[in-house]
């Protein structure tokens, strides 16, 4: 784990991940992969490591990296990183926010948050406007309320849209929460039907976020393939339940600590994950 003592402004540091997502921050000290030639040397290399089968390539780059730095420290999400404050632009790129960390929800076979992380956490409120938190409608109404009136400076200030990419928990979700998504217009709203008791949560937020005219178009759904006992025939159902209820969805494929996917789920997650390939076979619906 990185510890908070010593923040990115005190110390040479760079940051290093094994691999490039949306998320990761594109700033001049942090880096993919290995270093190269012209890799300055640093006080400090932190590896920060989000998925659990990439700590053995991790663990390589740190060995590569030792000549370019005093220090190496190896942490993140992997490592069990609870996650005890959140800095803008440091693990993800600016824009990207937390404003709290855990989730009480804590039988979800395929979630390790609550085990890392415990129960809800409210975090100081940074600016940001593409919101990650694990469970924000698990926050207290104080808290909820201020992340949007956040979202409204910073629709004022950066002029970006609000992705709400970490998801809403249907089960939590009321009218008042309703009135203040629709005040910031987001361009997202990921919902998740990982679970067979989600579905009928989903037909109840479906219904009050028509009632308050919410956009189907801003309406996404993560759905959960492939764990253990799930069929291609079971998971196809269930996309295409979710959407028939207006959400676009997008199938995640679950994956051990190993990391490994069979191909043939593979295969069927490719046609279930990005819009415009589910908006062809479907002929316009979304």
């Amino acid at each position: 784990m990185f510890s908070s003592n010593n923040p990115l402004n005190t110390m040479n540091i760079a940051r290093v991940f094994p691999r490039r997502t949306n998320l990761t921050p594109d700033d001049a000290n942090a880096y993919v992969g290995p270093p190269d030639l012209l890799t300055p040397h640093y006080d400090e290399v932190r590896i920060s490591v989000t998925f659990s089968y990439d700590k053995t390539y991790a663990e390589q780059l740190a060995v590569e990296w030792e000549r370019y730095a005093d220090k190496i420290l190896l942490g993140g999400i992997a490592y069990g990183d609870p996650g005890s404050v959140f800095i803008p632009g440091e693990y993800v790129k600016f824009g990207a926010v937390m404003t709290s960390r855990g989730c009480p929800n804590s039988d979800c076979f395929f979630c390790d948050v609550p085990d890392r992380e415990g129960d809800i956490r409210e975090l100081p409120i940074t600016m940001g406007w593409n919101l990650l938190d694990s469970n924000i409608l698990a926050c207290s109404e104080t808290h909820i309320r201020a992340v949007f009136e956040m979202f409204k400076i910073c629709k004022r200030e950066y002029h970006q849209p609000i992705l709400f990419t970490g998801g809403l928990e249907a089960k939590r979700l009321k009218y008042w929460h309703v009135e203040l998504i629709k005040e910031v217009k987001p361009k997202y709203i990921f919902f998740a039907n990982d679970t067979p008791d989600d579905y009928e949560y989903l037909v109840l937020a479906r219904k009050i976020l028509t009632a308050f005219e919410i956009s189907s178009c801003s309406l996404r759904c993560y759905v959960l393939i492939g764990y253990q006992g799930d069929t291609i025939e079971q998971a196809e159902e269930r996309l295409r339940q979710t959407l028939e209820l207006g959400y676009i969805p997008m199938a995640m494929l679950y994956r051990d600590l190993s990391g490994k996917v069979d191909k043939t789920w593979s295969k069927f997650q490719r046609l279930w994950v990005r819009p415009g390939i589910i908006n062809s076979k479907f002929g316009g619906r979304m």
